[in-house]
């Protein structure tokens, strides 16, 4: 059996099939989304930003990195908090707990108070597929009430999505 042997592509057999090296970057996806999403809801609500990738292989993974731009507001008594999840087609791959303060992917403030922040988050999936999969974030508030809202990528700022294909 013959092979060819390529530090990008892995390993390339007789018969054309490829096994890629693990570990190696296969293909890198980005996305960005700039247009306001207001959300006053508890139930997660996509807010805009997503990207798709077509896996080469069903052993790869898909590392997600997102950016993503929240603007925090409520006027009243108590506070509020909320937090973005991580979603693969339509089933949740990822969602903080609602309960865990300070969780890099939650947010909670008291009463009026506005907060701007950027959350960066990162998580390894396995999809074990080669079609085309889509990535996105959604956002919710943990309480609500008329004058609690998240507005995502506030003042038309960018965030960002980027899927990393990794060899398994």
């Amino acid at each position: 059996m013959s092979m060819i042997i390529d530090g990008t592509n892995g390993l390339t057999f007789n018969n054309a099939t490829t096994q890629a090296s693990a570990g190696v970057v296969l293909q890198v996806i980005q996305a960005t989304y700039s247009t306001a999403t207001t959300i006053t809801s508890t139930s997660y609500t996509d807010i805009g930003l997503s990207a798709t990738i077509t896996p080469k292989f069903s052993t790869s993974k898909i590392l997600i990195l997102a950016s993503v731009l929240a603007d925090i507001a409520k006027s009243v008594a108590g506070g509020i908090g909320g937090g973005i999840s991580i979603v693969r087609n339509s089933t949740a791959v990822w969602t903080p707990n609602p309960n865990g303060a300070n969780q890099p992917y939650t947010w909670y403030i008291s009463s009026g108070v506005e907060l701007t922040q950027m959350m960066n988050l990162n998580y390894l999936d396995s999809p074990a597929t080669t079609s085309a999969t889509t990535y996105k974030i959604q956002g919710a508030l943990y309480t609500t009430n008329n004058s609690a809202q998240v507005a995502f990528q506030s003042g038309n700022s960018g965030s960002n999505i980027i899927l990393l294909e990794i060899a398994g």
